[in-house]
């Protein structure tokens, strides 16, 4: 009886023991080593249990055999020795220590043994000296860039990189690969860059060039490559742009491509970083982003960040540069065109980005923006982070939801539902860990330290999350910030405190359900948590920095060796796995397949145990839809289509030419993404080909062919994108219609609206914006290949008044005119101004009754970017439509976003900025007079000072142009009812002074001018004068002759006729008044259609006569010149229409008088002209159009038919196959090849031009060839030449008589002499009747402006004793002088902006730079009666003039006029 509770109590005590030694089991095993640094690197061999632990400060390197349990130093290294550890990324036996020396030591064997090799030079200081072949049976092949230095002599060397290479890891005698390097790298040197390229090719950074210094300039550097080690092939690569591939960066091989950077050298360039990409190794293509102006790449201003296998993706900083925002960019799957995915993102100053991909699922990413980046921008805030989530690779973003509850199970003090309740996390540019930020190679699981609210917090105030579905969902895992990592695949989470110094872990064996903690007996700071690199380890290092009482006799920092391998004793069966789907229920599929993985269950007590397996991605291909096609080459997308960009080509012998109506098999316009696996049998198979006529293949060459389109309705305005094939089409049915492929076919843009305008964005080439008679308006930011709608917070205005304003630096940045209370005849009609920051989400309230709101900002205005600019009615009520001058229009100006407003003048006309000048019209109502005032700061203002009799204050006025440092001002002199001419005036370089010009140049009435300046060529306009003043006076007949300045409006002249007709007969006109006369800007139809072309300098075509006056436009014939209007000669009888394309390659005219069915075009400049008959029937052609940079041989007649003129036709007419000759361009030798050198000069008695000898390529006359897109080549300045006459006009208050000399206007006085020396110089001059062109860039000669000359105040004007007394000045008065210029320099002058140091001249004159009139008290008032929308809006779209080509202006030598004294 007694034996059974004896065996009971044996039974109860063996399993208690069991018990506790189970319990004992389970807690986890470390050890403790210590070092006197922290690591620089602390890394594992992949896929082994070998550590390494590089101590930079003492040079020392350390191994690990067993994860970290025990180090041992390297003793083979010599103390002290190790600057860099290298481990080789495709081979895990080797890594290579680099010292500072020309030694260095390898492993073959994971560490545990050393050899030492040498270099011949010491490594280079660059981040990464070794690059490495990614191709199995070449690991041995490595490249090593070093830096090679010669003494000078003294205490100097000059230095340079060159690169080695070797083909067994050193092992073998090292070779000169290339000297004067600044990377190279192998082709293959990345698993995800497949291509077919030789295997040993090599890329290298490189200069052309040597040098004695060591510096080089940008332009030489190059990217070369090779195949043979550059022993016989050296290959620059020209990334298909030739010569202008200079200037290169830097080279990366980034996913599956290579991307080169480097600046633009081009002229007029300002420093924009390209973007060049290639996936093949083959073709290079620039990087395209969506809005040119604004994403312009700047060095350090752009970061590449992680990118996937099929699109590369771009951070750009595109607000101020100190304020570390940026916008991220991701690409289509060749790494070319770019869409905005993710605005106002959080950078640092390295350049780091808050942005990363989650390890091992596609198309999962995590970043943070910056949503207060207005105020960030504008009163430097404090950032407000918050982070956004995607799930399919970039294209929408969206917030991460917070959990309900906290760690403790209580609810969170906020709504989860709310958008100010979120999730937000720290990221990569504050790192407090090594290695990826939020996830590891553990599948779905992703931690982070953040905080819920609207913003995130500092990270000390932050707490701990967890989610285990790859960002879905989101649980607080523990109070504060701590590090973290995963171990086991997952099935071990293990956090450390990162706030404060502890001596225990806390770790989850159950994906984060429940927490345990370790403590490992003595406190520190943590610094890093580790495993091995694919997180399948139940092994962990903590580095810390242990606490002062716990060092003694040991180091500062020790490494805390942690094994959870006792914690769990079973191994997980099949049973206890499950699938797990990546991403989100929306995004299932993503590239053409859905992706899972095996995954332990959650409530499973089991370790994985597959050490160095990473978990395997299996994949599962979805049916395939539309996401995963896209457009197929030679085609575009427009809308939800893709269009193609012209005739397609097709293969030799598929058309027969005498069998146009045969079908062929050509391209559905669609291709598969490259890398989808999308089942294409289940799903869509946009791919497939269709069927094509042979009568839309591209024909054979010299053939011309041509497609016809009808509107439905009139044309009332139509515009190409700027460097775009698109263009919209506005009809007066209120319809747009959009073409991609410059006319060949025609889309109706959303066809259920009815739109009143359409605006180009002015600054962003790839934006427009289509405006409906609602607050709705459309815009694209892709040239027209997608549309999306927002909401303005009023419809727009219906006063005729600009719509929307934009910015030149910010393309998001808009200003909106709207209408309230103006349907009908309303009480309190008036506009309403508002901005935006994000291009239309979100609206903010400027000022109410205003008629122009602007950004102060121009593209050569450089004032305060947040500053806007107001027209304000001062009483502002009743109904603006019917306010007269007895309203003040005040101007006012603010700052920060009109937070800050300052009333510049009480009373305005109107504003207007040009170039650099912001020019005011000021109303002065005592005097019921105009002022004119004058800004190149946007807060200082000084008057303009005018000749006697031609101030503009009871005159109308027409500014004209300002592209050659001074305003043209057109003053009108006629008086009502008589018809309108008036003098031109030409300022000083800040704009204040104006002297007369041209007097009675032609105007028309609404005040546009007959001036216009040729475009490429600077300082040459053309005018029409009346030569019958006093009888047009009398009569109201007005007499026109041309004349033209090539000295920028100093000297006038006529126009020199031809001797002979293009019927080869004389003229009958031999008089002294007999000359060249044409029409001109006022009697265009379209203003856009200038005498002169951008794409060719010195080429003009015009309509005239050859007489003593003007003739009428149907008496008139057609002529060109190619000499800058030096010479002329007729082209052919009556009147045309022209047009240029493919930089004057082809020119192309239509009869301007008559309906015509056929075009004349001419390949030689007009020399000989042919024929291209496009219809049966006549067409009266209004206009002829092309891409505006005049590049393309495909143009678009817009015209309607005589019998129906409400039908209006778009003719597309393709002279692409006309030759297939590519035009031969080289610099080296330029005498062999299609281009010519020309110089303005040619033809003047005088080989100068603005001061300076100009050199320009074009083609030659008689090339038949097609010039294309290529670079323009740079413009050539010889020399600048010494001062004569033609460089100088007349000073204020002179004018030019009759003999071409300066002088006085009789009753006034010369201005007073300059004597400030205010530039260093050592004399100055009195005044002349001369003053120098600002933009003559003359040296030395006859300088007409230098009257008699004195020393200025200065060295020159004391002698030797004067300055020997000055050694001895006691310093004691040093305080007392230096408070004495403190003084004295807050009075003096108010200087205004600029000061450039270059020279002062460029050559890229603007295309009509001109603007409407300004008539006395009108400028811009609508009409009291709006009888239609379309009217009006056409009236405020149509009437805008486009302006390009600015610069900076230097202070002019006249700028003491602003001189006051300040205010005691």
């Amino acid at each position: 009886m007694s034996l059974l509770p004896r065996a009971a109590l044996v039974l109860w005590l063996v399993q208690l023991l069991s018990t506790l030694l189970a319990v004992t089991a389970q807690e986890p095993e470390y050890t403790a080593n210590y070092f006197q640094n922290l690591p620089s690197r602390l890394f594992f061999f992949d896929d082994t249990t070998t550590a390494i632990y590089h101590d930079l400060i003492d040079g020392n390197v350390y191994v690990s055999p067993d994860e970290g349990a025990t180090w041992s130093r390297v003793d083979s290294i010599p103390e002290g020795d190790a600057s860099m550890v290298i481990e080789h990324p495709f081979d895990n036996s080797y890594a290579f220590v680099l010292t500072r020396g020309l030694f260095h030591y390898r492993t073959t064997d994971r560490g545990r043994t050393w050899q030492r090799f040498a270099m011949p030079v010491p490594p280079a200081l660059v981040g990464k000296p070794l690059s490495f072949h990614s191709d199995p049976q070449k690991y041995g092949y490595i490249l090593y860039q070093g830096t090679a230095c010669e003494s000078t002599g003294g205490w100097g060397s000059v230095c340079h990189d060159e690169t080695y290479y070797t083909k067994d890891a050193f092992s073998d005698e090292p070779e000169l690969l290339l000297s004067e390097t600044s990377r190279c790298q192998f082709a293959h040197s990345s698993k995800d860059f497949k291509h077919e390229a030789h295997s040993d090719l090599i890329y290298c950074v490189a200069f052309d060039t040597s040098t004695s210094t060591g510096m080089h300039s940008l332009s030489s550097s190059r990217l070369f490559s090779s195949t043979d080690f550059f022993e016989d092939d050296l290959r620059v690569e020209d990334l298909g742009i030739g010569k202008n591939a200079r200037g290169v960066v830097a080279f990366a091989i980034v996913s599956k491509f290579a991307v080169v950077a480097l600046r633009d050298l081009s002229p007029g360039s300002d420093g924009e970083m390209l973007l060049y990409v290639s996936v093949d190794t083959k073709t290079w293509a620039k990087a395209r982003f969506p809005h040119a102006s604004s994403a312009r790449l700047r060095e350090n201003g752009y970061t590449i960040v992680e990118s996937t296998t099929h699109s590369l993706a771009v951070d750009v900083m595109l607000q101020d540069m100190t304020t570390t925002i940026g916008t991220l960019f991701v690409s289509n799957s060749n790494g070319t065109f770019f869409v905005e995915s993710l605005k106002d993102t959080n950078r640092n100053e390295m350049g780091y980005v808050d942005y990363e991909n989650l390890y091992g699922i596609e198309g999962v990413g995590l970043a943070n923006i910056v949503s207060n980046a207005e105020e960030v921008e504008g009163r430097r805030a404090q950032k407000h982070l918050q982070t956004r989530i995607t799930f399919d690779d970039g294209r929408t973003w969206s917030r991460l939801h917070p959990p309900s509850t906290d760690n403790q199970g209580q609810r969170i003090s906020c709504n989860a539902n709310d958008e100010d309740c979120s999730l937000h996390l720290h990221s990569v540019t504050i790192p407090h860990n090594f290695g990826r930020v939020f996830s590891s190679p553990a599948p779905g699981f992703v931690m982070g330290v953040g905080s819920i609210g609207s913003y995130l917090k500092p990270y000390d105030e932050c707490d701990t999350f967890l989610s285990t579905d790859a960002g879905l969902t989101w649980t607080m895992v523990h109070n504060n910030a701590h590090k973290y990592e995963f171990g086991d695949s997952g099935s071990i989470i293990v956090l450390v405190n990162d706030e404060e110094s502890t001596n225990e872990v806390t770790y989850s064996t159950d994906l984060g359900r429940t927490w345990r903690t370790f403590n490992y007996g003595f406190n520190m700071r943590a610094r890093i948590l580790t495993t091995v690199s694919d997180s399948t380890s139940q092994k962990f290092m903590l580095v810390g920095q242990v606490a002062r009482s716990d060092q003694p006799g040991r180091g500062r920092y020790a490494v805390v060796y942690l094994d959870f391998a006792p914690v769990r004793s079973r191994k997980c069966g099949d049973n206890d796995f499950e699938s797990w789907f990546a991403r989100a229920r929306t995004h299932d599929c993503l590239m053409g397949h859905k992706q899972w993985y095996r995954r332990r269950k959650q409530d499973v007590d089991c370790y994985i145990g597959d050490k160095f397996h990473e978990p395997i991605e299996h994949e599962e291909n979805c049916p395939c839809g539309d996401e995963d096609y896209e457009c197929d080459y030679n085609f575009v997308r427009q809308g939800d289509q893709c269009t193609p960009v012209g005739p397609e080509p097709i293969p030799a012998g598929v058309c027969p030419p005498d069998q146009p109506d045969r079908m062929y098999l050509g391209s559905s316009g669609y291709r598969l993404i490259p890398g989808n696996t999308c089942d294409r049998q289940t799903g869509i198979k946009k791919d497939e080909p269709v069927e094509k006529s042979c009568a839309n293949a591209q024909p054979d060459e010299g053939e011309i062919i041509h497609q016809i389109f009808e509107f439905p309705a009139p044309v009332v305005q139509f515009a190409y994108f700027k460097e775009s094939t698109t263009i919209l089409v506005r009809l007066e049915d209120f319809t747009i219609w959009q073409s991609s492929n410059e006319g060949y076919t025609w889309q109706q843009v959303q066809p259920d609206q009815r739109f009143v305008a359409f605006y180009h964005h002015a600054y962003s080439n790839d934006r427009a914006y289509l405006v409906t008679a609602t607050n709705v308006y459309y815009y694209t930011t892709d040239t027209g290949r997608t549309w999306h709608h927002l909401s303005a917070p009023l419809p727009p205005n219906n006063l005729g008044l600009q719509i929307l304003h934009f910015h030149p630096g910010n393309s998001d940045y808009l200003i909106w005119s709207g209408s309230d209370g103006c349907v009908g005849f309303g009480e309190n009609c008036n506009v309403q101004a508002f901005y935006t920051r994000d291009h239309g989400r979100n609206w903010k309230f400027i000022e109410k009754y205003v008629r122009n709101c602007a950004w102060a900002r121009d593209a050569e205005l450089h004032v305060d970017p947040n500053q806007i600019i107001c027209e304000v009615y001062k009483n502002q009520q009743g109904n603006q439509r019917f306010f007269g001058m007895e309203n003040p229009l005040q101007l006012i100006s603010g700052t920060q976003f009109f937070d800050k407003k300052t009333k510049l003048f009480d009373h305005v006309v109107g504003f207007t900025k040009f170039s650099e000048f912001l020019i005011v019209a000021e109303y002065q109502t005592q005097q019921q007079a105009l002022d004119l005032q004058v800004s190149l700061d946007g807060r200082t203002f000084a008057s303009g000072a005018f000749p006697p009799n031609l101030r503009p204050d009871q005159h109308a006025y027409t500014i004209l142009e300002s592209s050659t440092m001074s305003v043209f001002l057109h003053v009108t002199t006629s008086e009502r009812p008589r018809p309108y001419w008036g003098s031109i005036l030409k300022s000083n370089s800040n704009g204040t002074y104006y002297s007369i010009s041209l007097e009675n140049v032609n105007r028309n009435d609404l005040g546009y001018v007959d001036f216009e300046k040729m475009i490429g060529l600077d300082g040459i306009a053309l005018v029409n004068v009346v030569s019958n003043p006093l009888e047009a006076t009398l009569t109201g007949r007005k007499e026109l002759e041309t004349r033209i300045t090539h000295n920028d409006g100093g000297t006038w002249k006529r126009l020199t006729p031809p001797s002979r007709d293009s019927l080869g007969n004389q003229y009958l006109c031999d008089s002294t008044r007999c000359a060249l006369h044409v029409h001109g800007y006022t009697e265009r139809y379209d203003a856009r259609a200038t005498y002169s072309t951008p794409s060719v300098p010195g080429l003009l075509m015009a309509v005239g006569n050859v007489g003593e006056v003007l003739a009428g436009y149907s008496e008139s014939d057609t002529f060109l010149s190619r000499d800058a209007g030096f010479t002329w000669e007729e082209v052919h009888k009556d009147a045309h229409t022209w047009e240029f394309g493919d930089s004057g390659s082809i020119l192309i005219m239509a009869n301007d008088e008559e309906p015509t069915d056929h075009v004349l075009f001419s390949t030689d400049e007009g020399k000989n002209w042919r024929e291209y008959k496009f219809t049966d029937e006549r067409i009266r052609v209004k206009e002829i159009v092309t891409v505006p940079s005049d590049t393309s041989r495909r143009f678009i007649l817009m015209g309607y038919y005589p019998r129906s003129p409400p039908v209006h036709v778009a003719v597309h007419i393709d002279f692409s196959s006309l030759t297939w000759k590519q035009c031969v361009f080289s610099v080296e030798d330029p005498g062999h090849d299609d281009f010519e050198l020309w110089s303005p000069s040619e033809e003047r008695n005088e080989l100068c031009l603005f001061g300076r000898q100009t050199m320009y390529h074009r083609r030659v006359r008689d090339v038949n060839c097609v010039v294309g897109n290529r670079p323009k080549a740079e413009t050539k300045v010889v020399r600048n030449c010494a001062c004569q006459k033609s460089d100088f006009e007349c000073e204020f208050n002179y004018y030019r008589n009759g003999s071409d000399e300066c002088v006085l206007v009789p009753g006034t006085s010369p201005l007073p002499d300059d004597d400030s020396c205010r530039n260093g110089e050592d004399y100055w001059y009195e005044r002349t009747a001369y003053r120098k062109i600002p933009y003559s860039s003359c040296e030395a000669g006859s300088r007409l402006d230098r009257g008699a000359s004195h020393v200025c105040p200065g060295i020159k004007a004391h002698g030797a004793f004067f300055w020997l007394m000055m050694l001895f000045i006691p310093c004691a008065f040093a305080a007392l002088i230096g408070w004495w210029y403190v003084r004295k320099r807050s009075r003096g002058a108010i200087r205004l902006p600029g000061g450039d140091n270059g020279p002062r001249y460029r050559a890229d004159s603007g295309v009509l730079d001109t603007l409407a009139s300004v008539p006395y008290f009108v400028m811009a008032v609508a009409g009291s009666v709006w009888e239609t929308v379309v009217e009006k809006f056409a009236g405020a779209t149509t009437g805008m003039r486009t302006r390009s080509g600015y610069r900076s202006v230097p202070i002019d030598e006249d700028a003491q006029i602003l001189r006051f004294e300040d205010e005691e």
